[in-house]
Parts: C-alpha cells; sequence; structure tokens
C-alpha cells in the first residue's frame, strides 16, 4: 500500500507524508522492526535482512520519485518566474526625446537629404561675426531689433545662428549649401519668447546666376510642406539687414484652416520663417566675388509649438512631466 502511495504521489508535500507513514518514529518501518526483540533467536537475523531489504527498496523508490517532483517543482517555478530579456521595460519608466529636440532632428533631416551640410560655431561671438560682417555695422538702427546679452569683454551671446555662415564662408570657397542648427540667446521672456531658443539657419552660395529668389521659393514651400502637411504658402516681402530682398513666409494657419481664430489674429495666416537673398554687403565682408546666393532662417520652438499645439514657449523649458511623457 506504501509502495502505491510512493508511485501516485504527485507533489513533494503528499510524498512528504508517504515518507513519515512509512519511515516517520511511528512509521510502518519502525513498528516492523519493534517486533524484531519478540521474534525467535535461529529466526531473527533472517526477519531483520528481510526488513532491511524492504526499507533499501522504500528508499529507494522514495529518492526516485523524490528526485522526480523536485525536478518537476523547478521546472514550474522557472517557468512562473521567466524573464524575456529582449522585451522592454514598463514604458512608465521610459524617457522621450525632448519635442525641441525631436522637432530640430526632422528639420536637420530634410536639409541633409538634399546635400546641406551641418554646421556649428560658439555661442559667445564677438562683434564682427555677430553683426558687423551680417550688414549691421556699429549704431545700425536694426541693431534694436536684437535685445542682446553683452559680455564685459565686449563680445555677445549670439543672437542668431548667421556668425556660423560667416565663419563657414570665411575658411572655404563656393559653392556652400549648409544649415546651422543651435542655440540662441535674446533679452526676451513671454509666451512666445525665451531667454535661450533654437535656431536653424541655412545658406546656399554659388557662382553669380546659379541661384536665385525663385530656387528659394521652391525648395522653401517643399520643406514646410514636408513639416507641416498639406498647407497654403506665401511669401511677404520684409527686411533684413543681410538679405535684400528679404521676405517673411506665412503658411495658412493649421489651427483653423484658414478660417480665422485667435492664434492667427484672425488672418488665417501664421508666420514661420524669414528669408532672402544674401546682401552684397555680406559677400564684401568675407571677400567673396561674382556669386550669388540666399539664406533661411527660423525657430525650432516655434515650429514645434505649432506641430504639438502648445500655446506658451516657456511650458517646453519648464520641464513638466505632464506635458514631455505625451511624447513617449
Amino acid at each position: 500500500e506504501l509502495e502505491d502511495k510512493i508511485s501516485v504521489a504527485d507533489s513533494l508535500e503528499i510524498l512528504e507524508k508517504t515518507r513519515i507513514e512509512l519511515f516517520g518514529k511511528k512509521g510502518a518501518m519502525t513498528a516492523e522492526f519493534k517486533k524484531l526483540k519478540d521474534v525467535p533467536g535461529p529466526e531473527k537475523k533472517a526477519f531483520a535482512e528481510g526488513l532491511n531489504r524492504n526499507k533499501a527498496n522504500l528508499q529507494k523508490l522514495y529518492d526516485e520519485k523524490y528526485s522526480e517532483l523536485k525536478a518537476k517543482k523547478i521546472e514550474e517555478l522557472l517557468k512562473a518566474e521567466t524573464i524575456d530579456v529582449s522585451l522592454y521595460s514598463n514604458l512608465e519608466a521610459k524617457g522621450a526625446l525632448h519635442p525641441v529636440m525631436a522637432t530640430m532632428d526632422k528639420i536637420i533631416d530634410y536639409f541633409v537629404a538634399l546635400n546641406f551640410s551641418v554646421e556649428d560655431g560658439p555661442k559667445v561671438e564677438d562683434d564682427f561675426h555677430n553683426f558687423e560682417a551680417l550688414n549691421l555695422p556699429k549704431n545700425h538702427p536694426a541693431r534694436e531689433m536684437q535685445d542682446t546679452f553683452f559680455c564685459r569683454d565686449g563680445g555677445v551671446l549670439r543672437t542668431h545662428t548667421s556668425p556660423v555662415q560667416i565663419r563657414k564662408m570665411l575658411e572655404t570657397k563656393p559653392p556652400i549649401r549648409m544649415i546651422a542648427p543651435g542655440a540662441v540667446f535674446r533679452k526676451d521672456y513671454d509666451i512666445t519668447h525665451t531667454p535661450m531658443f533654437h535656431q536653424v539657419e541655412g545658406l546656399v552660395v554659388q557662382k553669380k546666376g546659379e541661384v536665385n529668389f525663385a530656387n528659394l521659393k521652391s525648395i522653401l514651400s517643399d520643406f514646410l510642406h514636408y513639416m507641416f502637411g498639406e498647407v497654403e504658402v506665401r511669401f511677404r516681402p520684409s527686411f533684413f539687414p543681410f538679405t535684400e530682398p528679404s521676405a517673411e513666409v506665412d503658411i495658412s494657419c493649421i489651427f483653423c484652416e484658414a478660417k480665422g481664430c485667435r492664434i492667427c489674429s484672425h488672418t488665417g495666416w501664421l508666420e514661420v520663417l524669414g528669408c532672402g537673398i544674401v546682401d552684397p554687403n555680406v559677400f564684401k565682408a568675407v571677400e567673396y566675388e561674382n556669386v550669388s546666393g540666399y539664406a533661411f532662417g527660423l525657430g525650432v520652438e516655434r515650429f514645434a509649438m505649432l506641430l504639438h499645439k502648445i500655446p506658451d514657449l516657456r511650458m517646453l523649458f519648464e520641464g513638466d512631466r505632464r506635458l514631455l511623457e505625451q511624447f513617449r
């Protein structure tokens, strides 16, 4: 009966109960060995040998069953506690690319695909690269358009990434196709301005007559459709010291579909960037001759706000997880 119990035991708990019934202080084998004192002398040896033989057989049967059930238990635990190391952890703990950086990456991807190089330069500039070479001589009224942070040694925190274009032109000769993404600094702080923000400025310079305003309009129209989808694009005459002619570029309002709303001041249009043909005085400052080119510039935060419908520019720099976790 106990052999059968060992054979059919399907868990370590049941097997342990059977072991106690068989080998415990009050178990069957213990009771059999207690009978030795009542067995007559001539028969005692044979009786003891038979008990030991039976005990060994039962012990072997128990050990085999125990090993089998132990292996089964371990396998069950392994299956229950298995971790698939190829799976990602809980997304709640995951970060995300900041919307400003994601927008900048998208902008850079477009121009890199058109064979524009990506250039960088110092954030603390001198007056020549930040102003004078860009047709902004001292006392020029247009300097007032940019609220500048001045350093005690005469340097400035760059107010745009245009100085990178000047440095590139001083270092190399045409043709040039480049963009200059990076942080810039101005003394502004309201719902559409912060003291530090990001720009992407572009420059194309080739032999005289090889590029014109039509080329500029074509590439910027395609770029804005790439960023915002099916929108209307218009160019308005404007003024920038470093380009002539100059234009500001608008898209039809993506919030009201050009019907007029508070965000577009009920005009149906949103201003998104500035552009123009490079002023001859800029080429004169870098000693370029017989060339023509165009330039453009845009605010990355402005594009991020429009793409993601963020109402206040300052929200992008507050580190509020309720906003940022939406971009996982």
